[in-house]
């Protein structure tokens, strides 16, 4: 009798869950993938909060032409006749050293015009590779404006991250 039951069971061998082998190869693939986006992403997140910096600074253009063509001063401080309407404290990525926001981020090199120089030095929670170059927007004396960056950092500085038209000097 004992010999008929053992005919009569099912043995049932299918798979539950996954191998170790299989465990090990989806890893593999995500640390692949994680090696090749993460570069990625920091330098798209560099090269965005640069573009997002001359975007800043370049508004500041209109409202600096109309002064000089006036004849007002420039000034970055807030209440002056010729400020130009940058506000430092809305710009988390403008600043000096770690500070959230610094107002020595944006300077004005000869105000009075008629060659000025206007200068945003990336700061604050700017990404480290892009922290302390500064982008400058020049007007010439016959009023025609020009960008370009300086002080670019020397560690993980990429010329890519500059927009175009703005160029690293």
């Amino acid at each position: 009798m004992q010999r008929s039951n053992m005919k009569n069971m099912k043995i049932n061998h299918a798979q539950k869950g996954f191998t170790l082998i299989e465990l090990m190869i989806v890893v593999a693939i995500i640390g692949i993938l994680a090696a090749i986006a993460i570069p990625q992403y920091q330098d798209y997140t560099a090269r965005s909060q640069v573009s997002r910096v001359v975007a800043e600074i370049s508004s500041v253009r209109t409202s600096a032409e109309e002064l000089l063509n006036r004849g007002v001063t420039l000034s970055a401080t807030t209440g002056d006749d010729g400020y130009v309407g940058f506000n430092v404290e809305s710009s988390d990525l403008v600043g000096v050293g770690t500070d959230a926001v610094a107002a020595a981020g944006f300077t004005i090199t000869n105000p009075a015009g008629p060659a000025v120089v206007l200068v945003a030095q990336l700061g604050g929670s700017a990404n480290a590779v892009v922290r302390n170059a500064k982008i400058n927007w020049s007007r010439s004396a016959s009023g025609e404006w020009s960008c370009y960056i300086t002080d670019e950092p020397t560690d993980g500085w990429k010329d890519s991250f500059a927009p175009s038209g703005c160029q690293p000097s």
